[in-house]
């Protein structure tokens, strides 16, 4: 038997410097995971890191300098609020996706009022995922606009 692969005529070409990075900070294992799969799913986007706490969060985007963090608001340790601000004032350029149950309109507001670039509600948007890292990709950042 022959295999044949299939080859496309204009493959897309994705370097090392377009890649969107990630880091996925929530308590819940399954809900790491399963935002994990959806980025699995979109090409040029990669988990690089997970946090389950607050301290492992800073730890962690310290270590691996990643281009988006996807954030809970309710996790062990500080609060996302209390992360959110601090991972803001250290890394100006960082995107900040929060992704959580407590989508009330005062907790969108001051975590838009400290930085946050998305608010998500876990309870009926992870579906929006790949259209916000759409959006991030075509934002001003010369990186992801080669």
């Amino acid at each position: 038997m022959n295999f044949c692969p299939v080859q496309l005529k204009n493959p897309p070409k994705i370097t090392v410097e377009e890649i969107m990075n990630v880091v996925l900070v929530d308590d819940s294992l399954l809900v790491r995971e399963r935002v994990a799969n959806i980025i699995s799913e979109m090409p040029g986007v990669k988990v690089i890191g997970e946090a389950g706490n607050s301290l492992e969060a800073i730890e962690v985007v310290r270590k691996t300098n990643p281009d988006v963090v996807i954030l809970d608001i309710k996790m062990p340790g500080e609060s996302g609020l209390q992360v959110l601000r601090k991972l803001r004032n250290e890394f100006e350029e960082l995107k900040i996706i929060m992704l959580t149950n407590y989508p009330d309109s005062q907790y969108k507001a001051e975590c838009l009022m400290h930085g946050a670039d998305y608010f998500l509600n876990k309870s009926d948007e992870f579906d929006k995922l790949p259209e916000v890292f759409s959006k991030l990709g075509k934002k001003n950042n010369s990186r992801f606009n080669k």
